[in-house]
C-alpha cells in the first residue's frame, strides 16, 4: 500500500464475493494484500463485470478518512491478468504502480505482451464514425460515450434546430436527496388527475460523475417514476449524454419528450462553510439556463428543521445565495406551507425567503396532504436523516414538484 502525495491510498486486492449489483455497478467484497477485507464499488462501464478471483486496484483514501462515499472503497483499475492469474503485485516485488521497476525498465505492458486488461471490452468502443463525447476528460478513467448532441447521433438534427423549451417546467434543486420527494409529489398529483407524466432527470456534474452511483436513480428508474435520465457536462452514464446543461435540457424536451424536467447534481455535494464554496451554487446557473431556453424554472428550496448546522436550519444559506445572487433570471420558488409541529420552521423559511421576491415569484404551496405520501416513499434520506427525522426537508422538495405539476395542468387545461 502506498501513499501518493497524501491524496490517493492505493491497495491491491482480490475479489472474493459479488455482494449485489444494480445497473452500472457491482458491489464487491475484496481481500487486500495483507489480509484486510473491504467492500468496494466497481463501475461495470469502466471495468466490466468483475468476478471472484480477479485482481483489482482499490482507492482506499475516502473510505479510510470516513468521507461520504457510501462506506466503500472504489475499484480504480483491474489487475493485469494472463490466463486469469494476477501478475502484478507491487507490494511483494517492489514495483511501482504502472509497472515501472526501480531500474527504470517498463514491465507488465499489456500492449507489448498480449495480455488484456480485465473489463476492457472492444464492443464498448464507439465506431470511428459514430459520434462520441469524452466525459471525465483527461483523467485516467475518462469515458467515451455517444452523445445525444453529437454530429453522428440520430438526434443531432433535432437538437441542431431546437431553440426553445416552450414553457417546459424545470425543477432545480441543490441536493440529490430532493429527487425522490419531487417525483413522489408530481406522481401523486398526476395520478389524482388520471395522468401519467414523463419525468426526466438531468444530472449535472457538480457532484458524482457516474450516474450509476445513485441508488436513488436506479430505484426510480426501476419503479417507473423516471422515464429517462440525461447526464450533462462531465457527468456520464445516463440514457442520453449531453455536452452541456443547455443541450441536456433541450434533449429532455425534444428527444425524451419530458412533461417535467428535474435538474439536480448527483450524490455527494461539496461545501466548504463559505459563501461561495459549495457545489449547489450551480442551482442559480440552472435557473438561468432554463429561463434562457424558454422554460419555466421552479426553484426547490433547501429547508431543514433538524440540521445540526445553523446555516442550514430553516432556509439554507445555499438557497439564499444561489437564488438571490447567482440566478439572474426569475424563477418560481416553491415555499412549503409548514404547519403544526413544523410551524416555527415554516415561519423562519418564509421570513428568510422574503428578500428573494425582489427577483423571483414566491409561491406558497400546501403540502400537508403529502406528508403520508412521503412517509411511505422508499429511500428518503438527506444528510443521514430520513423523513421522520427531518420532514421539512422533504416537504420543501415535494412543494417544488407539486408546483411544477400545477404548471403542466394549467398549460394543458
Amino acid at each position: 500500500m502506498t501513499d501518493v502525495d497524501g491524496s490517493i491510498e492505493w491497495a491491491q486486492a482480490v475479489v472474493e464475493f459479488v455482494v449485489n449489483e444494480r445497473p452500472g455497478v457491482r458491489i464487491l467484497d475484496c481481500r487486500l494484500v495483507g489480509g484486510r477485507s473491504v467492500r468496494a464499488l466497481a463501475y461495470t462501464e469502466l471495468f466490466g463485470r468483475l468476478a471472484p478471483g480477479q485482481s483489482v486496484w482499490l482507492n482506499l483514501r475516502a473510505l479510510d478518512l470516513g468521507l461520504g462515499t457510501g462506506g466503500v472503497a472504489f475499484v480504480a483499475a483491474p489487475g493485469v491478468v494472463a490466463g486469469g492469474t494476477a501478475e502484478i503485485d507491487p507490494a511483494a516485488s517492489g514495483e511501482k504502480l504502472g509497472g515501472v521497476v526501480a531500474g527504470g525498465t517498463a514491465e507488465n505492458d499489456p500492449a507489448a505482451s498480449g495480455e488484456k486488461l480485465v473489463g476492457v471490452v472492444a464492443a464498448n468502443r464507439p465506431a470511428e464514425d459514430s459520434g462520441y463525447l469524452v466525459k471525465a476528460r483527461y483523467t485516467p478513467l475518462q469515458v467515451v460515450t455517444r452523445g445525444v448532441d453529437s454530429p453522428r447521433s440520430p438526434h443531432h438534427g433535432v437538437l441542431a434546430r431546437a431553440e426553445s423549451l416552450d414553457g417546459l417546467p424545470v425543477v432545480v434543486a441543490d441536493l440529490h436527496s430532493s429527487l425522490p420527494a419531487i417525483c413522489a409529489a408530481i406522481l401523486y398529483d398526476a395520478a389524482r388527475a388520471s395522468q401519467s407524466p414523463r419525468l426526466v432527470y438531468v444530472m449535472t456534474d457538480g457532484a458524482a460523475l457516474p450516474i450509476a452511483y445513485s441508488r436513488t436513480v436506479a430505484r426510480l428508474k426501476r419503479d417507473g417514476s423516471l422515464m429517462a435520465t440525461i447526464t450533462a457536462g462531465q457527468a456520464y452514464g445516463g440514457d442520453y449524454e449531453a455536452v452541456s446543461l443547455h443541450s441536456a435540457l433541450l434533449a429532455a424536451k425534444h428527444v425524451a419528450q419530458a412533461d417535467v424536467v428535474i435538474c439536480i447534481q448527483g450524490p455527494g455535494n461539496l461545501g466548504s462553510d463559505t459563501t461561495w464554496g459549495f457545489s449547489g451554487v450551480a442551482v442559480g446557473e440552472a435557473v438561468n439556463a432554463a429561463a434562457i431556453l424558454g422554460g419555466r424554472p421552479v426553484g426547490c428550496l433547501r429547508v431543514s428543521g433538524a440540521d445540526w448546522r445553523e446555516r442550514h436550519r430553516g432556509l439554507s444559506h445555499h438557497s439564499v445565495t444561489a437564488y438571490g445572487r447567482v440566478a439572474l433570471r426569475p424563477a418560481e420558488l416553491a415555499v412549503p406551507r409548514l404547519t403544526g409541529e413544523l410551524a416555527s420552521v415554516g415561519v423562519a423559511v418564509e421570513a428568510a425567503a422574503r428578500p428573494l421576491a425582489e427577483r423571483h415569484r414566491l409561491v406558497s404551496v400546501e403540502v400537508g396532504d403529502l406528508a403520508p405520501i412521503l412517509a411511505a416513499t422508499a429511500g428518503l434520506n438527506t444528510m443521514g436523516r430520513d423523513y421522520g427525522a427531518d420532514p421539512a426537508a422533504f416537504l420543501a422538495a415535494a412543494a417544488a414538484g407539486r408546483l411544477a405539476w400545477r404548471m403542466v395542468s394549467e398549460q394543458s387545461g
